[in-house]
């Protein structure tokens, strides 16, 4: 949900900006696993998260049902398997994740990283029974 500016105090201006240097990211600590980075500005619409895996770590299979998922592979190389077969992870490529899709990722001999995009989910709701 946008943010409102307080009483009294302007609207912040929309503005496009630099994020981070993924190249830089991946580049400092290549041992380390996990998210190295995510989007995290208020007001946004979609979310995104720079992930490192090192060589040989795996990610079990997994789906997103109700979202579709954008991957940049960043650096390194790696496999993704899915139902129809494996698809080869290399730097440069994109690859979209339609929701509801099955997949799961193996980083290569010289670790992974990529970014994943997707439109960001609501908040936790408090409902009534």
């Amino acid at each position: 949900m946008p943010e409102t500016p307080t009483a009294g105090q302007p609207e912040e201006a929309a503005a496009a900006r630099l994020l981070c240097d993924v190249q830089a990211l991946t580049g400092q600590l290549p041992q380390s696993a996990g998210v190295l980075w995510k989007l995290a500005e208020s007001g946004r619409q979609i979310d995104a998260n720079l992930v490192r895996l090192p060589a040989g770590e795996h990610i079990g299979t997994h789906a997103e049902p109700e979202l579709d998922v954008l991957v940049l592979v960043v650096t390194g190389d790696g496999v993704m398997d899915t139902p129809k077969g494996a698809l080869p992870l290399t730097e440069g490529g994109l690859l979209w994740l339609p929701h509801g899709s099955t997949r799961s990722i193996t980083a290569g001999p010289n670790g992974l990283a990529y970014v994943t995009v997707h439109r960001r989910r609501p908040g936790m709701q408090i409902r009534r029974r």
